[in-house]
């Protein structure tokens, strides 16, 4: 295991415009930004990294100056979960200032070949104090040698109903794109069919990790209570053509969450805390 001072730092005026982009993408309500401020999960959509187009690699992401940059060249990414904590409301019009550092990168043996995980750290502060705070993890994987596997046929997919307690998002390339676009992500799996299932071997578009997290907050946040954390990881790839099912159970002061397909395979698994009020 290895550990770095290193570390990014960027501010800016948090405009409303972002947040109205992402209520809009994913159908939910805007609450009143100057005073309610962002709900669990939505400062993902500001203080972005803007690396130059030269800094990214062949799979779209940055190959140095951002935290964490792959451990060496041809690593594939992926998403594994993280926790992230809500102090106090990051409220726009305001400037907001976010540090970023590397706390662990760990190799270890997986059966599918070398497997690098990495944690980095957020600190999201306002007013000159710290609103938000953010662990992220990622694993980095060798490019796979096998043969990529046959498009699967959508029509085989059996459909299970809604239960009580989730909320469907509709999935097809083009919300995949926009969600790219709306987080600065460059990472072709998301929107490239031909890299996502030629040269990465998936059987479509990979549905973000992020989107996956921030649909089982909205799912909490749709009964009317305030996340104001939650801890996350995913457990299985999700495609476009697989829909997006969010579920939230219980109705205390801390509810699970998930994420599945349209046929009720679960893609992720989350833990949600709500203000300490209800």
């Amino acid at each position: 295991m290895t550990g770095t001072n290193e570390f990014i730092e960027r501010t800016e005026v948090l405009q409303p415009e972002p947040a109205v982009a992402l209520a809009r993408l994913l159908a939910v309500d805007l609450p009143r930004l100057e005073t309610e401020g962002l709900p669990l999960l939505w400062h993902w959509v500001y203080l972005l990294d803007r690396p130059h187009q030269g800094d990214l690699g062949p799979d779209g992401h940055p190959v140095h100056g951002t935290i964490p940059t792959p451990p060496e060249p041809g690593r594939r990414r992926m998403f594994a979960g993280g926790r992230v904590t809500k102090i106090a409301p990051l409220v726009v019009g305001r400037a907001a200032s976010r540090r970023t550092e590397l706390v662990s990168s760990t190799d270890k043996q997986g059966r599918t070949g070398r497997l690098t995980f990495v944690v980095a750290r957020q600190v999201i502060s306002q007013d000159g104090d710290v609103k938000v705070v953010e662990e992220q993890h990622v694993v980095y994987r060798d490019a796979s040698v096998e043969e990529p596997p046959a498009a699967t046929d959508t029509t085989t997919l059996t459909p299970q109903p809604l239960r009580e307690g989730e909320w469907s998002l509709p999935i097809d390339a083009t919300l995949l794109f926009r969600f790219s676009a709306l987080t600065y992500n460059a990472h072709r799996i998301h929107y490239d069919r031909d890299y996502a299932c030629k040269t990465e071997g998936y059987p479509g578009l990979v549905t973000h990790g992020p989107l996956q997290a921030l649909a089982m907050t909205e799912a909490v946040r749709r009964t009317g209570a305030t996340p104001t954390a939650v801890d996350f990881r995913l457990v299985s790839p999700l495609f476009d053509h697989q829909g997006l099912v969010a579920r939230s159970t219980g109705s205390g002061a801390e509810r699970d969450t998930s994420i599945r397909d349209v046929t009720g395979r679960v893609t992720a698994r989350g833990h949600v805390v709500m203000e300490a009020s209800q």
